[in-house]
Protein backbone atom coordinates (compact mmCIF):
# COMPACT_ATOMS: atom_id res chain seq x y z
CA UNK A 1 0.00 0.00 0.00
CA UNK A 2 1.44 3.39 -0.95
CA UNK A 3 1.76 5.97 1.81
CA UNK A 4 0.83 9.62 2.01
CA UNK A 5 3.44 11.39 4.08
CA UNK A 6 2.64 14.50 6.11
CA UNK A 7 4.44 15.56 9.27
CA UNK A 8 2.25 14.94 12.30
CA UNK A 9 2.64 17.29 15.26
CA UNK A 10 0.58 16.52 18.38
CA UNK A 11 -1.59 19.36 19.64
CA UNK A 12 -0.40 20.87 22.91
CA UNK A 13 -2.40 24.01 23.36
CA UNK A 14 -0.36 25.43 26.24
CA UNK A 15 3.28 24.94 25.24
CA UNK A 16 3.74 26.22 21.69
CA UNK A 17 7.14 27.67 20.99
CA UNK A 18 7.26 31.22 19.71
CA UNK A 19 6.55 31.25 15.98
CA UNK A 20 4.53 28.01 15.90
CA UNK A 21 0.84 28.06 14.97
CA UNK A 22 -1.57 27.95 17.89
CA UNK A 23 -3.30 24.89 16.46
CA UNK A 24 -1.82 22.12 14.36
CA UNK A 25 -3.98 19.02 14.09
CA UNK A 26 -6.40 16.85 16.04
CA UNK A 27 -4.05 14.05 17.11
CA UNK A 28 -5.38 10.76 18.51
CA UNK A 29 -3.86 10.12 21.96
CA UNK A 30 -1.67 7.06 22.49
CA UNK A 31 -3.79 3.89 22.52
CA UNK A 32 -6.99 5.72 21.50
CA UNK A 33 -7.26 4.21 18.03
CA UNK A 34 -7.19 0.66 19.39
CA UNK A 35 -9.50 1.56 22.28
CA UNK A 36 -12.06 3.81 20.57
CA UNK A 37 -12.47 2.63 16.98
CA UNK A 38 -14.64 -0.40 16.24
CA UNK A 39 -13.06 -3.65 14.96
CA UNK A 40 -12.65 -3.61 11.21
CA UNK A 41 -12.93 0.16 10.83
CA UNK A 42 -9.28 0.80 9.96
CA UNK A 43 -9.45 -1.85 7.23
CA UNK A 44 -12.60 -0.10 5.93
CA UNK A 45 -10.98 3.35 6.07
CA UNK A 46 -7.52 2.51 4.67
CA UNK A 47 -8.39 2.27 0.96
CA UNK A 48 -10.60 5.35 1.25
CA UNK A 49 -7.74 7.22 2.90
CA UNK A 50 -5.37 6.21 0.10
CA UNK A 51 -7.84 7.37 -2.52
CA UNK A 52 -9.11 10.63 -1.04
CA UNK A 53 -6.69 12.23 1.44
CA UNK A 54 -4.13 13.42 -1.11
CA UNK A 55 -6.99 14.86 -3.15
CA UNK A 56 -8.29 16.66 -0.07
CA UNK A 57 -4.83 18.15 0.53
CA UNK A 58 -4.75 19.40 -3.07
CA UNK A 59 -8.15 21.03 -2.68
CA UNK A 60 -6.98 22.73 0.53
CA UNK A 61 -3.92 24.06 -1.35
CA UNK A 62 -6.19 25.40 -4.08
CA UNK A 63 -8.16 27.29 -1.43
CA UNK A 64 -4.98 29.00 -0.26
CA UNK A 65 -4.14 29.97 -3.85
CA UNK A 66 -7.61 31.47 -4.43
CA UNK A 67 -7.37 33.49 -1.21
CA UNK A 68 -3.94 34.83 -2.15
CA UNK A 69 -5.21 35.78 -5.61
CA UNK A 70 -8.12 37.65 -4.03
CA UNK A 71 -5.69 39.65 -1.89
CA UNK A 72 -3.80 40.57 -5.08
CA UNK A 73 -7.03 41.79 -6.68
CA UNK A 74 -8.36 38.76 -8.56
CA UNK A 75 -11.61 38.51 -6.60
CA UNK A 76 -14.18 35.68 -6.82
CA UNK A 77 -16.59 36.38 -9.67
CA UNK A 78 -19.57 34.97 -11.51
CA UNK A 79 -18.79 32.58 -14.37
CA UNK A 80 -21.02 31.33 -17.16
CA UNK A 81 -21.94 27.69 -16.37
CA UNK A 82 -20.99 24.90 -18.77
CA UNK A 83 -23.66 23.51 -21.07
CA UNK A 84 -24.53 20.49 -18.94
CA UNK A 85 -25.08 22.76 -15.93
CA UNK A 86 -27.35 25.08 -17.95
CA UNK A 87 -29.55 22.26 -19.22
CA UNK A 88 -32.94 21.39 -17.71
CA UNK A 89 -31.91 18.95 -15.00
CA UNK A 90 -33.78 18.75 -11.69
CA UNK A 91 -33.34 16.93 -8.41
CA UNK A 92 -36.22 14.92 -6.93
CA UNK A 93 -36.83 15.96 -3.33
CA UNK A 94 -37.91 12.87 -1.32
CA UNK A 95 -41.05 12.92 0.80
CA UNK A 96 -39.16 12.62 4.09
CA UNK A 97 -37.33 15.89 3.34
CA UNK A 98 -40.20 18.05 2.07
CA UNK A 99 -40.55 20.00 5.32
CA UNK A 100 -37.37 21.49 6.78
CA UNK A 101 -38.84 24.80 7.95
CA UNK A 102 -36.61 24.69 11.03
CA UNK A 103 -33.42 22.76 11.54
CA UNK A 104 -32.31 22.77 15.17
CA UNK A 105 -28.52 22.72 15.45
CA UNK A 106 -26.03 22.04 18.21
CA UNK A 107 -22.89 20.19 19.32
CA UNK A 108 -23.02 16.44 18.87
CA UNK A 109 -20.94 15.75 22.00
CA UNK A 110 -23.68 17.04 24.35
CA UNK A 111 -26.14 14.13 24.78
CA UNK A 112 -28.66 16.16 26.77
CA UNK A 113 -28.84 18.86 24.11
CA UNK A 114 -29.07 16.26 21.31
CA UNK A 115 -32.07 14.60 22.96
CA UNK A 116 -33.75 17.95 23.65
CA UNK A 117 -33.29 19.06 20.05
CA UNK A 118 -34.73 15.79 18.74
CA UNK A 119 -37.70 16.19 21.09
CA UNK A 120 -38.25 19.87 20.21
CA UNK A 121 -40.67 19.27 17.34
CA UNK A 122 -38.27 20.75 14.80
CA UNK A 123 -38.59 19.10 11.35
CA UNK A 124 -34.81 18.74 11.16
CA UNK A 125 -31.90 18.48 13.59
CA UNK A 126 -28.26 18.98 12.61
CA UNK A 127 -25.76 17.24 14.92
CA UNK A 128 -22.51 19.15 14.65
CA UNK A 129 -18.98 17.71 14.73
CA UNK A 130 -17.50 20.99 13.53
CA UNK A 131 -18.05 24.61 14.60
CA UNK A 132 -19.74 23.96 17.95
CA UNK A 133 -17.80 20.81 18.97
CA UNK A 134 -14.18 21.09 20.10
CA UNK A 135 -11.83 19.59 17.53
CA UNK A 136 -10.20 17.17 19.98
CA UNK A 137 -10.21 13.38 19.89
CA UNK A 138 -12.40 12.63 22.92
CA UNK A 139 -15.00 15.28 22.08
CA UNK A 140 -15.17 14.04 18.50
CA UNK A 141 -15.41 10.42 19.66
CA UNK A 142 -18.26 11.30 22.04
CA UNK A 143 -19.97 13.23 19.27
CA UNK A 144 -19.90 10.27 16.89
CA UNK A 145 -21.12 7.92 19.63
CA UNK A 146 -24.06 10.25 20.33
CA UNK A 147 -24.87 10.54 16.62
CA UNK A 148 -24.96 6.77 16.18
CA UNK A 149 -27.27 6.36 19.19
CA UNK A 150 -29.45 9.24 18.00
CA UNK A 151 -29.81 7.65 14.56
CA UNK A 152 -30.95 4.42 16.24
CA UNK A 153 -33.26 6.32 18.62
CA UNK A 154 -31.49 4.93 21.69
CA UNK A 155 -29.69 8.02 23.06
CA UNK A 156 -30.66 9.11 26.60
CA UNK A 157 -29.56 11.54 29.30
CA UNK A 158 -30.30 11.74 33.04
CA UNK A 159 -32.47 14.71 34.00
CA UNK A 160 -31.40 15.72 37.51
CA UNK A 161 -34.31 18.11 38.02
CA UNK A 162 -36.89 15.42 37.23
CA UNK A 163 -34.74 12.59 38.60
CA UNK A 164 -35.29 10.37 35.59
CA UNK A 165 -33.71 9.21 32.37
CA UNK A 166 -35.01 10.92 29.23
CA UNK A 167 -34.89 9.34 25.78
CA UNK A 168 -35.79 10.32 22.23
CA UNK A 169 -39.48 10.51 21.35
CA UNK A 170 -40.70 8.87 18.17
CA UNK A 171 -40.99 11.48 15.40
CA UNK A 172 -40.35 12.18 11.73
CA UNK A 173 -37.52 14.60 12.52
CA UNK A 174 -34.73 14.36 9.94
CA UNK A 175 -31.27 13.89 11.45
CA UNK A 176 -28.30 15.48 9.69
CA UNK A 177 -24.66 15.00 10.69
CA UNK A 178 -22.24 17.87 10.03
CA UNK A 179 -18.80 16.40 9.42
CA UNK A 180 -15.64 18.45 9.79
CA UNK A 181 -14.63 20.45 6.71
CA UNK A 182 -11.98 19.82 4.08
CA UNK A 183 -9.57 22.24 5.77
CA UNK A 184 -9.21 19.92 8.81
CA UNK A 185 -6.88 16.93 9.07
CA UNK A 186 -7.05 14.08 11.58
CA UNK A 187 -3.78 12.75 12.97
CA UNK A 188 -2.84 9.50 14.66
CA UNK A 189 -5.17 7.15 12.80
CA UNK A 190 -2.48 5.89 10.41
CA UNK A 191 1.06 6.03 11.79
CA UNK A 192 3.04 9.01 10.49
CA UNK A 193 0.24 10.26 8.24
CA UNK A 194 -2.64 12.68 8.32
CA UNK A 195 -6.04 11.75 6.98
CA UNK A 196 -8.92 13.95 5.91
CA UNK A 197 -11.14 14.73 8.91
CA UNK A 198 -14.14 14.96 6.55
CA UNK A 199 -13.48 11.46 5.25
CA UNK A 200 -12.84 10.10 8.75
CA UNK A 201 -16.13 11.50 10.10
CA UNK A 202 -18.33 10.31 7.22
CA UNK A 203 -16.68 6.88 7.16
CA UNK A 204 -16.90 6.54 10.95
CA UNK A 205 -20.68 7.09 10.92
CA UNK A 206 -21.37 5.14 7.73
CA UNK A 207 -19.35 2.13 8.88
CA UNK A 208 -21.46 1.68 12.01
CA UNK A 209 -25.02 2.26 10.79
CA UNK A 210 -27.54 -0.27 9.56
CA UNK A 211 -30.00 1.32 7.08
CA UNK A 212 -32.71 -1.00 8.43
CA UNK A 213 -32.51 0.89 11.75
CA UNK A 214 -32.85 4.35 10.16
CA UNK A 215 -36.07 6.21 9.42
CA UNK A 216 -34.53 7.92 6.37
CA UNK A 217 -31.30 7.53 4.35
CA UNK A 218 -28.04 8.49 6.04
CA UNK A 219 -27.74 12.27 5.65
CA UNK A 220 -24.85 14.69 6.11
CA UNK A 221 -24.27 18.44 6.13
CA UNK A 222 -21.22 19.51 4.09
CA UNK A 223 -19.47 22.55 5.63
CA UNK A 224 -16.96 25.18 4.50
CA UNK A 225 -16.87 24.30 0.78
CA UNK A 226 -15.09 26.85 -1.39
CA UNK A 227 -15.62 25.58 -4.94
CA UNK A 228 -17.83 23.41 -7.12
CA UNK A 229 -14.77 21.20 -7.66
CA UNK A 230 -14.96 20.20 -4.00
CA UNK A 231 -18.48 18.84 -4.59
CA UNK A 232 -16.93 16.16 -6.80
CA UNK A 233 -14.74 15.04 -3.88
CA UNK A 234 -17.80 14.66 -1.66
CA UNK A 235 -19.72 12.88 -4.43
CA UNK A 236 -16.92 10.39 -4.93
CA UNK A 237 -16.54 9.83 -1.17
CA UNK A 238 -20.26 9.17 -0.73
CA UNK A 239 -20.30 6.75 -3.65
CA UNK A 240 -17.11 4.93 -2.62
CA UNK A 241 -18.46 4.44 0.91
CA UNK A 242 -21.81 3.27 -0.43
CA UNK A 243 -20.06 0.78 -2.68
CA UNK A 244 -17.98 -0.50 0.24
CA UNK A 245 -21.14 -0.95 2.32
CA UNK A 246 -23.13 -2.54 -0.52
CA UNK A 247 -25.60 0.35 -0.72
CA UNK A 248 -27.00 1.98 -3.89
CA UNK A 249 -24.49 4.59 -5.08
CA UNK A 250 -26.96 7.45 -4.44
CA UNK A 251 -28.02 6.19 -0.99
CA UNK A 252 -26.23 8.86 1.07
CA UNK A 253 -27.95 12.27 1.01
CA UNK A 254 -26.68 15.69 2.01
CA UNK A 255 -27.20 19.40 2.29
CA UNK A 256 -24.36 21.88 1.92
CA UNK A 257 -23.56 25.13 3.62
CA UNK A 258 -22.70 28.17 1.53
CA UNK A 259 -20.36 29.79 4.05
CA UNK A 260 -17.47 30.89 1.85
CA UNK A 261 -17.43 33.85 -0.51
CA UNK A 262 -16.12 31.93 -3.57
CA UNK A 263 -18.86 29.27 -3.34
CA UNK A 264 -21.56 31.93 -3.56
CA UNK A 265 -20.60 32.35 -7.24
CA UNK A 266 -20.68 28.57 -7.94
CA UNK A 267 -23.86 27.34 -6.25
CA UNK A 268 -25.52 25.95 -9.37
CA UNK A 269 -22.38 24.09 -10.42
CA UNK A 270 -22.03 22.73 -6.89
CA UNK A 271 -25.58 21.37 -6.99
CA UNK A 272 -24.98 19.82 -10.40
CA UNK A 273 -21.81 18.04 -9.27
CA UNK A 274 -23.68 16.51 -6.31
CA UNK A 275 -27.10 16.05 -7.95
CA UNK A 276 -27.36 12.36 -6.99
CA UNK A 277 -27.05 13.25 -3.30
CA UNK A 278 -27.83 16.89 -2.49
CA UNK A 279 -31.23 18.09 -1.23
CA UNK A 280 -30.54 21.72 -0.36
CA UNK A 281 -28.20 24.62 0.28
CA UNK A 282 -27.91 26.62 3.49
CA UNK A 283 -26.65 30.18 3.89
CA UNK A 284 -24.26 29.83 6.85
CA UNK A 285 -24.07 33.55 7.22
CA UNK A 286 -21.64 33.93 10.14
CA UNK A 287 -18.94 31.92 8.43
CA UNK A 288 -19.92 33.65 5.19
CA UNK A 289 -19.30 37.03 6.81
CA UNK A 290 -15.92 35.82 8.06
CA UNK A 291 -15.02 34.58 4.58
CA UNK A 292 -16.13 37.86 3.02
CA UNK A 293 -13.80 39.76 5.37
CA UNK A 294 -10.98 37.28 4.73
CA UNK A 295 -11.19 37.59 0.93
CA UNK A 296 -11.26 41.39 1.24
CA UNK A 297 -8.80 41.75 4.10
CA UNK A 298 -6.49 44.09 2.17
CA UNK A 299 -9.35 46.44 1.16
CA UNK A 300 -9.96 49.32 3.58
CA UNK A 301 -13.50 49.76 2.23
CA UNK A 302 -14.35 46.40 3.82
CA UNK A 303 -13.57 47.32 7.43
CA UNK A 304 -16.87 46.19 8.91
CA UNK A 305 -18.69 47.91 11.76
CA UNK A 306 -19.10 46.37 15.20
CA UNK A 307 -20.68 42.98 14.58
CA UNK A 308 -23.87 43.49 16.55
CA UNK A 309 -24.62 46.74 14.70
CA UNK A 310 -24.73 45.02 11.28
CA UNK A 311 -28.40 44.62 10.24
CA UNK A 312 -29.65 41.19 9.20
CA UNK A 313 -30.64 42.54 5.78
CA UNK A 314 -27.30 44.20 4.96
CA UNK A 315 -26.91 44.01 1.14
CA UNK A 316 -24.01 41.54 1.13
CA UNK A 317 -26.32 39.09 2.93
CA UNK A 318 -29.57 40.08 1.26
CA UNK A 319 -28.35 39.79 -2.33
CA UNK A 320 -27.15 36.26 -1.68
CA UNK A 321 -30.24 35.46 0.40
CA UNK A 322 -32.42 36.23 -2.61
CA UNK A 323 -30.21 34.51 -5.20
CA UNK A 324 -29.95 31.20 -3.35
CA UNK A 325 -33.68 30.29 -3.42
CA UNK A 326 -33.83 31.10 -7.14
CA UNK A 327 -31.02 28.65 -7.92
CA UNK A 328 -32.25 25.99 -5.48
CA UNK A 329 -35.91 26.11 -6.55
CA UNK A 330 -34.98 26.07 -10.22
CA UNK A 331 -33.23 22.74 -9.53
CA UNK A 332 -35.80 21.29 -7.12
CA UNK A 333 -33.96 21.53 -3.79
CA UNK A 334 -34.45 23.45 -0.55
CA UNK A 335 -32.91 26.78 0.38
CA UNK A 336 -32.28 27.13 4.12
CA UNK A 337 -31.45 30.26 6.10
CA UNK A 338 -28.93 30.71 8.87
CA UNK A 339 -28.72 31.14 12.61
CA UNK A 340 -29.82 34.14 14.67
CA UNK A 341 -27.06 34.71 17.21
CA UNK A 342 -29.12 36.46 19.93
CA UNK A 343 -30.37 33.69 22.22
CA UNK A 344 -33.58 33.48 24.26
CA UNK A 345 -33.32 33.27 28.06
CA UNK A 346 -35.71 31.70 30.55
CA UNK A 347 -34.07 33.71 33.33
CA UNK A 348 -34.04 37.21 31.75
CA UNK A 349 -37.51 38.25 30.57
CA UNK A 350 -36.33 41.41 28.79
CA UNK A 351 -33.61 39.54 26.89
CA UNK A 352 -36.03 36.72 26.07
CA UNK A 353 -38.61 39.12 24.58
CA UNK A 354 -35.95 40.94 22.57
CA UNK A 355 -34.33 37.72 21.31
CA UNK A 356 -37.61 36.22 20.12
CA UNK A 357 -38.63 39.47 18.42
CA UNK A 358 -35.29 39.57 16.58
CA UNK A 359 -35.75 35.93 15.62
CA UNK A 360 -39.24 36.53 14.19
CA UNK A 361 -38.10 39.52 12.13
CA UNK A 362 -35.03 37.67 10.86
CA UNK A 363 -36.90 34.49 9.84
CA UNK A 364 -39.73 36.50 8.27
CA UNK A 365 -37.13 38.20 6.08
CA UNK A 366 -35.74 34.80 5.05
CA UNK A 367 -39.24 33.52 4.25
CA UNK A 368 -39.96 36.65 2.22
CA UNK A 369 -36.73 35.95 0.34
CA UNK A 370 -38.39 32.60 -0.61
CA UNK A 371 -36.22 30.45 1.63
CA UNK A 372 -37.79 27.20 2.81
CA UNK A 373 -36.58 27.16 6.40
CA UNK A 374 -33.83 28.25 8.75
CA UNK A 375 -31.57 27.21 11.60
CA UNK A 376 -32.18 27.76 15.31
CA UNK A 377 -30.28 26.60 18.37
CA UNK A 378 -32.82 26.68 21.21
CA UNK A 379 -36.10 24.72 21.55
CA UNK A 380 -37.96 27.92 22.49
CA UNK A 381 -37.20 29.28 19.00
CA UNK A 382 -38.83 26.39 17.12
CA UNK A 383 -42.47 27.49 16.99
CA UNK A 384 -41.64 31.07 15.98
CA UNK A 385 -39.30 29.86 13.23
CA UNK A 386 -41.86 27.36 11.92
CA UNK A 387 -44.58 30.00 11.81
CA UNK A 388 -42.62 32.24 9.44
CA UNK A 389 -42.29 29.71 6.60
CA UNK A 390 -45.12 28.29 4.45
CA UNK A 391 -45.53 24.53 4.92
CA UNK A 392 -44.00 22.35 3.74
CA UNK A 393 -41.75 24.54 1.57
CA UNK A 394 -41.67 27.23 -1.14
CA UNK A 395 -40.21 25.11 -3.93
CA UNK A 396 -42.90 26.25 -6.37
CA UNK A 397 -42.12 29.92 -5.69
CA UNK A 398 -39.84 31.86 -8.05
CA UNK A 399 -39.36 35.59 -8.45
CA UNK A 400 -40.66 37.02 -11.73
CA UNK A 401 -37.64 39.28 -12.19
CA UNK A 402 -34.48 38.08 -10.48
CA UNK A 403 -30.97 39.21 -11.29
CA UNK A 404 -29.11 35.95 -11.97
CA UNK A 405 -25.69 37.54 -11.51
CA UNK A 406 -26.19 40.11 -8.73
CA UNK A 407 -23.45 42.02 -6.96
CA UNK A 408 -22.37 39.68 -4.17
CA UNK A 409 -19.74 42.07 -2.90
CA UNK A 410 -21.54 45.39 -2.31
CA UNK A 411 -19.33 47.58 -0.14
CA UNK A 412 -20.96 48.04 3.31
CA UNK A 413 -21.23 51.83 3.28
CA UNK A 414 -23.41 53.60 5.84
CA UNK A 415 -23.95 50.42 7.86
CA UNK A 416 -23.57 50.22 11.64
CA UNK A 417 -20.86 51.84 13.76
CA UNK A 418 -17.11 51.28 14.09
CA UNK A 419 -16.17 51.97 17.70
CA UNK A 420 -13.39 51.37 20.19
CA UNK A 421 -16.03 49.78 22.42
CA UNK A 422 -16.72 47.35 19.57
CA UNK A 423 -13.04 46.46 19.40
CA UNK A 424 -13.05 45.80 23.14
CA UNK A 425 -16.15 43.62 22.79
CA UNK A 426 -14.43 41.63 20.03
CA UNK A 427 -11.30 41.10 22.13
CA UNK A 428 -13.31 40.11 25.18
CA UNK A 429 -15.39 37.66 23.18
CA UNK A 430 -12.46 35.88 21.54
CA UNK A 431 -10.78 35.44 24.92
CA UNK A 432 -13.95 34.03 26.46
CA UNK A 433 -14.73 31.82 23.46
CA UNK A 434 -11.19 30.38 23.38
CA UNK A 435 -11.37 29.82 27.14
CA UNK A 436 -14.50 27.76 26.52
CA UNK A 437 -12.64 25.70 23.91
CA UNK A 438 -9.80 25.04 26.37
CA UNK A 439 -12.46 23.78 28.78
CA UNK A 440 -14.16 21.51 26.25
CA UNK A 441 -16.97 23.77 24.94
CA UNK A 442 -17.14 24.48 21.22
CA UNK A 443 -20.01 26.96 21.65
CA UNK A 444 -20.58 29.37 24.55
CA UNK A 445 -23.51 31.61 25.45
CA UNK A 446 -21.86 34.99 26.11
CA UNK A 447 -23.83 38.14 26.94
CA UNK A 448 -26.95 36.77 25.28
CA UNK A 449 -25.22 35.68 22.06
CA UNK A 450 -24.37 32.11 21.12
CA UNK A 451 -20.72 32.31 20.07
CA UNK A 452 -19.13 29.45 18.17
CA UNK A 453 -16.13 29.04 15.91
CA UNK A 454 -17.75 31.11 13.15
CA UNK A 455 -18.38 34.18 15.30
CA UNK A 456 -14.96 33.82 16.94
CA UNK A 457 -13.45 33.86 13.44
CA UNK A 458 -15.42 37.01 12.55
CA UNK A 459 -14.02 38.80 15.59
CA UNK A 460 -10.43 37.71 14.92
CA UNK A 461 -10.72 39.05 11.38
CA UNK A 462 -12.40 42.29 12.49
CA UNK A 463 -9.56 43.00 14.93
CA UNK A 464 -7.02 42.35 12.17
CA UNK A 465 -8.91 44.65 9.77
CA UNK A 466 -8.77 47.48 12.27
CA UNK A 467 -5.03 47.06 12.81
CA UNK A 468 -4.47 47.21 9.04
CA UNK A 469 -6.83 50.01 8.07
CA UNK A 470 -7.78 52.31 10.96
CA UNK A 471 -5.90 55.21 9.34
CA UNK A 472 -8.40 55.20 6.48
CA UNK A 473 -11.46 53.67 8.20
CA UNK A 474 -11.94 55.54 11.44
CA UNK A 475 -12.66 53.66 14.69
CA UNK A 476 -14.23 56.10 17.16
CA UNK A 477 -13.98 56.35 20.94
CA UNK A 478 -16.85 57.39 23.22
CA UNK A 479 -16.13 61.06 22.48
CA UNK A 480 -16.37 60.47 18.73
CA UNK A 481 -12.62 60.84 18.16
CA UNK A 482 -10.75 58.38 15.87
CA UNK A 483 -8.42 55.92 17.59
CA UNK A 484 -5.49 54.48 15.64
CA UNK A 485 -5.53 50.71 16.12
CA UNK A 486 -1.88 49.73 16.42
CA UNK A 487 -0.65 46.27 17.42
CA UNK A 488 0.45 47.80 20.74
CA UNK A 489 -3.06 49.15 21.39
CA UNK A 490 -4.56 45.73 20.68
CA UNK A 491 -2.08 44.10 23.08
CA UNK A 492 -3.07 46.61 25.76
CA UNK A 493 -6.78 45.93 25.15
CA UNK A 494 -6.16 42.18 25.42
CA UNK A 495 -4.37 42.78 28.74
CA UNK A 496 -7.11 45.04 30.08
CA UNK A 497 -9.98 42.80 29.06
CA UNK A 498 -8.25 39.78 30.57
CA UNK A 499 -7.82 41.61 33.86
CA UNK A 500 -11.54 42.48 33.89
CA UNK A 501 -12.42 38.83 33.31
CA UNK A 502 -10.06 37.67 36.05
CA UNK A 503 -11.45 40.25 38.47
CA UNK A 504 -15.10 39.43 37.78
CA UNK A 505 -15.65 36.09 36.02
CA UNK A 506 -19.19 35.08 35.08
CA UNK A 507 -20.89 31.69 35.07
CA UNK A 508 -20.10 31.46 31.36
CA UNK A 509 -16.36 31.70 31.97
CA UNK A 510 -15.35 28.13 32.75
CA UNK A 511 -12.03 26.84 34.00
CA UNK A 512 -9.39 28.70 35.96
CA UNK A 513 -7.44 31.96 35.76
CA UNK A 514 -4.74 29.92 34.03
CA UNK A 515 -7.05 28.86 31.18
CA UNK A 516 -8.27 32.45 30.77
CA UNK A 517 -4.66 33.64 30.52
CA UNK A 518 -3.87 30.91 28.00
CA UNK A 519 -7.01 31.81 26.03
CA UNK A 520 -5.87 35.44 25.93
CA UNK A 521 -2.41 34.38 24.69
CA UNK A 522 -3.80 32.12 21.99
CA UNK A 523 -6.39 34.62 20.78
CA UNK A 524 -3.95 37.48 20.28
CA UNK A 525 -1.44 35.12 18.69
CA UNK A 526 -4.03 33.96 16.16
CA UNK A 527 -4.77 37.60 15.23
CA UNK A 528 -1.15 38.75 14.97
CA UNK A 529 -0.03 35.63 13.09
CA UNK A 530 -2.92 35.87 10.63
CA UNK A 531 -4.49 32.53 11.61
CA UNK A 532 -7.98 33.13 10.25
CA UNK A 533 -8.95 29.71 8.98
CA UNK A 534 -11.92 28.21 10.87
CA UNK A 535 -9.94 26.30 13.54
Amino acid sequence: MSTISHPVVPVNMSTQAKGEPVFTVNQAPAGAVERDLPPGFLEFLAPLHQRFTQRQQSLAAERRRALEESHWGNKPAHGFPAGEVRNGWRIELPEWCQDQRNQMTGPADDAELVVKMLNSGAPGVMLDLEDSTVNEWNHQRQGVDNILQALRGSLTYFDKKRDRTVGINSSSTVIWTRARGLHISQGGVFAGELTSASLFDVARVAFAVDPAELKHPLSFYIPKSESAEEALWWRDVFQAISQARGWPKNYIKCMALVESHPLAFQMEEFLYNLHDHILGLNLGRWDYMASLIHFNLEDARWVLPDRNTIPHDVPFFQNLRELMPEICHKRGVLSIGGMTALYPSREDAELNTRALAVLEKDKKNEADSLMDGAWTGHPDQNEIALAQFPAPNQLASRRAHIERYPDLRPVPEGVGKRTLAGTRAAVRTVIRYRNGVLNGKGASLLDGYMEDLATDRIYRLMIAQRIRHSRSAAILDDAGKPVLHTADLITRIFDEELEKLLAKPTRADLGTPETLREARRQSESMVTRGEFDPV
